[in-house]
């Protein structure tokens, strides 16, 4: 494998570091109260109740701040009613796979093809920097401002091993668009070089995602829309034939969790419904032309739940306004002193609906670092990279063995939205989405092809039985 490609690696496992956050018990484990439930979960703004518009500010033009005016009025972290502008602000917290604290996690990135095939497994330890503690004060940064270093070691495949990376992060405006700097170590050349910013629509090689979907997108590059409410029962499933998953704890130690017993935003979250789902803001992103023109997605929709403001699920449209990719989540609270910061992502999963690619990054270790002032300079710094310390001696083990273990395609919901939502997928996806759900675990050979507009299963069934067919 080139140097090139390592590192572009390398950006994945860092954003994923890679995915993720979030383990949920799959389909086949679902609440029976769900399975049986007849209840519509979604609503439209014209469908909320008196009391749910409380939260819910409806305005799309509302004051702005008098030194940066792209930017809302009213003080983050803002108060109910909220706009959808305020609720993607919120959002920024949690967009990425990395926390918003400074630590060191592991992480494990494996990319699933439409035959059946895992295209490696890149395993990093990667130490994170921030100057900002959360959004709001990144928000007010002046542009061009560095606020995160990163600073990421590969231990696999063994070829890799030894390969460093270090990004710096800044803030952007309409005029200062440079996301980050990067620089790449090879032991085996014993030079440091310096490596361009991919393209924001480039995916990275061998993977479902983009340089965007990594790096987070600014949200003042968007137009908001709130488009109603919905509870979330599922993101990432587990299939039948993957009872455990071995996880890491930040002293190193591991142990088997068993994979039906993983919520949406782990065992500590405050907000479950009594029949365990998750209530969520729904809404929509359109690029602003001034800031991303030609941008590669018509529009992006967003659940984010209604607790701690974590962007559960993520859609993503082409051009023609089609479904294009798929981002889901399982987040967990590791540092509850820390709030809604202490939340961090286990698992991500982004899935490519043209190509059916799978991409999933796993986090199981989030170890919180108090770093010293001139730590800045002592391991964030390129010329770091040559001394080849490990600041962690540990490795996950939390990755997929075997193709047919691998994470479910994401459900679909068809019905949910449909003004908003245009599906479009090819045939054979679709065929293979069925199959899917009625083995309980992932297919990738098929024996027809169905329309796309074959009839749906009513939500109120099982589940497992929702796929998109």
């Amino acid at each position: 494998m080139s140097v090139r490609k390592l590192f572009f690696s390398l950006l994945i496992l860092l954003s994923l570091p890679i995915l993720p956050i979030l383990l949920i018990s799959g389909v086949w484990w679902i609440d029976s109260a769900l399975a049986q439930s007849s209840t519509k979960t979604w609503k439209t703004i014209d469908e909320l109740s008196a009391e749910e518009l409380k939260t819910i500010d409806l305005r799309d033009n509302t004051p702005r701040d008098a030194e940066i005016p792209y930017l809302p009025a009213e003080p983050y972290p803002f108060a109910p009613p909220y706009t959808a502008e305020e609720l993607a602000y919120l959002a920024f917290d949690l967009d990425t796979p990395r926390p918003r604290f400074s630590h060191i996690w592991l992480s494990t990135v494996q990319s699933m093809t439409a035959d059946g095939y895992i295209l490696g497994t890149l395993k990093n330890n990667t130490a994170v920097l921030y100057r900002p503690a959360d959004g709001g004060e990144l928000m007010r940064l002046p542009a061009g401002q560095e606020y995160m270093r990163a600073f990421t070691q590969f231990t696999n495949p063994p070829a890799a091993d030894g390969e460093q990376g270090l990004w710096m992060e800044f803030r952007t405006d309409q005029n200062f668009t440079k996301k980050q700097d990067r620089y790449g170590y090879t032991p085996s050349l014993r030079r440091i070089r310096r490596q361009p910013q991919p393209r924001r629509e480039t995916r990275f090689p061998n993977n479902a995602q983009t340089f965007d979907d990594l790096q987070g997108r600014d949200p003042w590059e968007f137009s908001w829309k709130g488009i109603g409410t919905d509870i979330l029962y599922n993101t990432i499933r587990f299939p039948n034939t993957r009872s455990t998953i071995t996880l890491t704890r930040p002293n190193g130690s591991y142990y088997d969790q068993d994979t039906s017993q993983i919520k949406m935003m782990g065992d500590d979250y405050p907000a479950y419904r009594p029949d365990g789902g998750v209530e969520a803001y729904v809404v929509e992103a359109v690029p602003r032309p001034d800031w991303l023109p030609n941008y590669y997605c018509s529009k992006l929709i967003y659940w984010i739940d209604k607790e701690v403001f974590c962007p559960l699920r993520t859609e993503q449209y082409d051009q023609d306004g089609k479904l294009a990719m798929v981002t889901e989540r399982l987040e967990r609270q590791e540092y509850p002193e820390d709030g809604r910061f202490g939340y961090t992502a286990l698992i991500f999963l982004y899935w490519r609906t043209d190509l059916d690619l799978l991409t999933a990054g796993v986090h199981d270790y989030h170890k919180k670092m108090d770093w010293l002032a001139d730590d800045w300079q002592t391991y964030f710094s390129p010329e770091f990279l040559r001394r080849g310390w490990f600041l962690s001696p540990y490795k996950t083990q939390a990755d997929v063995p075997y193709p047919d273990q691998f994470y479910l395609r994401p459900l679909l919901y068809r019905d949910k939205f449909p003004q908003h939502r245009q599906l479009g997928l090819p045939p054979l996806v679709a065929a293979r989405i069925a199959a899917q759900e009625e083995a309980g675990h992932i297919v990738f050979e098929v024996n027809s092809q169905p329309s796309v507009d074959a009839p749906q299963l009513p939500e109120s069934q099982n589940a497992a039985s929702q796929a998109d067919s």
